[in-house]
Parts: structure tokens; C-alpha cells; sequence
């Protein structure tokens, strides 16, 4: 049951981080025709200062909860990382409680921040955009983390019922050694694909 609500809530944070990265791609376009715009036309964007600040959000929040899915969030592991079985998800059980009270105190002020700009009308300087839907994101996107942390913590808790479990919906600690060597394999699958397409160009050729 864990391993069908994990991966199903994973999908939903892959959708979520893909959005993100288009909007990071958008905003490289938009950038590069303020530049060219404003140099070469004369036509800078409306309001570029204010859009940028409005979809910032976008990027920064939605897909935290992806990352943390992935592990991908800075950890301090110089101690975790020597520790194994019930010790171990011990303190990481204590680390994701700590971090879902933290979430959802920022959430909650986060959430209070949105409602006082969308009661006052709040805006941007330039272009005066409505502020609100990028301060709803933040309660939004630390929501979506929140149940990633739930997800996270019911997976230790079952390891440290079990600690020859399978893990389940939770991110796997590594030590330096097999980081750097899964860093190697991703580089040597890359330059092998490299090959293989020279190879499959020079046979076309």
C-alpha cells in the first residue's frame, strides 16, 4: 500500500516539477528578448521586473517536494551516513518530524501572508499585478510537501519496525563513495550512448 501511494503521488510531483522547468524555460526566453528588445527595438517587455518576481514562485516551490522525493535536498550525513538499522531511521524518523513542523508552521504563515495581499489588494510597483496567486503557490507548494514528508515518515517507521525491509518512499543515504561512483556510471552510460551514435552516423555515412 505505501509503494502505490508513493508512486502515485509521485507522478504527481513529476507533473508538478515539469511545470517548473517550463517555466524556467520561458523565463530564459522572455529574458533573452528583453535583451535583444530593449537593444535592438526599442520594445522592452511591460513590466519584466514584475512578471519575474510573479513567477519566481513557480520554479522555487513547486517542485520541492519532487526533490525531496529524490533526495536531492542539501542533508548533513557525515554522521546519518555511518549509522545503520534501527538507530539510523531512529534519528531520520526524528529529522522528518522536526521538518513537518517546520512546514507546516511555514506553511501556515505563508498561507496567512496570501490572504492579508489578497484582502488588501496588494500589487506590484510597475505594472501593479496582483500579487496573491504567486503567495498562494508558497502554502500550496509546502502542502504537497507535507504529504511527501507523511509519505517519508510512515517509510521509516515501517524500517524501523522492519529494518530489513525494502525501502519504500524514502530517500536513500549514500556515501561518498558510491555517489562518486554512480556519478561515474551516469558518465561512462553517457559517453558510451556518444558512441554507439557515431558509430550508427559513420554507418549511415
Amino acid at each position: 500500500m505505501l509503494k502505490g501511494v508513493d508512486e502515485a503521488f509521485f507522478q504527481v510531483e513529476k507533473f508538478l516539477n515539469l511545470i517548473a522547468a517550463f517555466v524556467i524555460l520561458a523565463i530564459m526566453f522572455i529574458g533573452t528578448y528583453q535583451v535583444f528588445g530593449r537593444k535592438l527595438l526599442n520594445a522592452p517587455v511591460p513590466g519584466y521586473v514584475d512578471w519575474i518576481e510573479m513567477i519566481m514562485t513557480v520554479f522555487a516551490f513547486v517542485a520541492i517536494s519532487y526533490t525531496q522525493r529524490l533526495g536531492g535536498h542539501v542533508r548533513m550525513e557525515i554522521i546519518l551516513g555511518r549509522m545503520k538499522g534501527r538507530l539510523l531511521y531512529s534519528l531520520e524518523i526524528f529529522g522528518t518530524v522536526c521538518a513537518i513542523f517546520i512546514v507546516a508552521v511555514l506553511g501556515y504563515y505563508g498561507y496567512e501572508h496570501f490572504l492579508r495581499a489578497f484582502e488588501i489588494g496588494d500589487s506590484t510597483i510597475d505594472i501593479e499585478l496582483p500579487v496573491w496567486p504567486s503567495k498562494l503557490l508558497v502554502p500550496f507548494a509546502f502542502g504537497i510537501l507535507l504529504i511527501r514528508l507523511f509519505i517519508q515518515l510512515t517509510g521509516f517507521i515501517r524500517l524501523f519496525l522492519h529494518p530489513d525491509a525494502e525501502p519504500i518512499g524514502v530517500p536513500k543515504i549514500e556515501t561518498v563513495d558510491e555517489q562518486a561512483q554512480h556519478e561515474i556510471d551516469a558518465g561512462l552510460a553517457g559517453e558510451e550512448e556518444k558512441v554507439d551514435l557515431l558509430k550508427r552516423d559513420k554507418g549511415e555515412a
